[in-house]
């Protein structure tokens, strides 16, 4: 399971390794993901989270935004994996790696994961709203670019969507709040 942490850990007190033997599912990884995506709901972020694992089955890097707690707009989920795991390898070439992440990542993670040539990208559900990868933009693949990634979405999909929608309503005080028959 993912390295045990409390919610209120800073972003460099990740030690970036799980103890998940190599080669697990992708279930696996985006169940680290959302759980990464729990502690930041629980610290008042927008709850995604990321995981990013090495071409033999290794976490490299996991974390979940982190906007609020670090004043900075650029803390999410991805750029904070990217950031971390760059440091940890010495190098902002992330070769051969695979990002898993909760929600399609906007224009900024998508660029960096280019610049990063990140080699696959797995996400949970769609952004209407943001997405850079497939709902507005597709950044990954703009043959314009030095890096295209492959991607795949839909992975766990109604868990992250339902991680997100729980959030927002819960902030919103309980508007547009579905009512459950008992």
């Amino acid at each position: 399971m993912p390295i045990s942490s409390s919610v209120r850990r800073k972003a460099s007190d990740v030690s970036g390794r799980s103890d998940f033997s190599p080669l697990a599912s992708p279930e696996q990884y985006m169940a680290v993901a959302l759980d990464e995506a729990r502690l930041a709901a629980a610290r008042g972020e927008v709850p995604i989270g990321a995981v990013l694992v090495d071409s033999e089955g290794q976490i490299i890097a996991q974390n979940g935004n982190r906007t609020i707690e670090l004043c900075d707009p650029g803390a999410h989920a991805e750029m904070l994996v990217l950031r971390q795991a760059g440091r940890l390898r010495g190098n902002y070439r992330l070769l051969r790696t695979t990002l898993y992440v909760t929600l399609e990542p906007c224009v900024m993670c998508a660029g960096a994961l280019v610049h990063a040539r990140v080699s696959r990208l797995v996400y949970g559900a769609v952004d209407p709203k943001g997405g850079g990868v497939v709902s507005l933009f597709q950044v990954g693949k703009d043959t314009r670019l030095n890096h295209l990634l492959a991607v795949e979405g839909g992975l766990m999909a109604a868990e992250s969507a339902s991680l997100l929608k729980d959030f927002f309503r819960q902030r919103r005080g309980g508007v547009g709040k579905v009512k459950r028959e008992k």
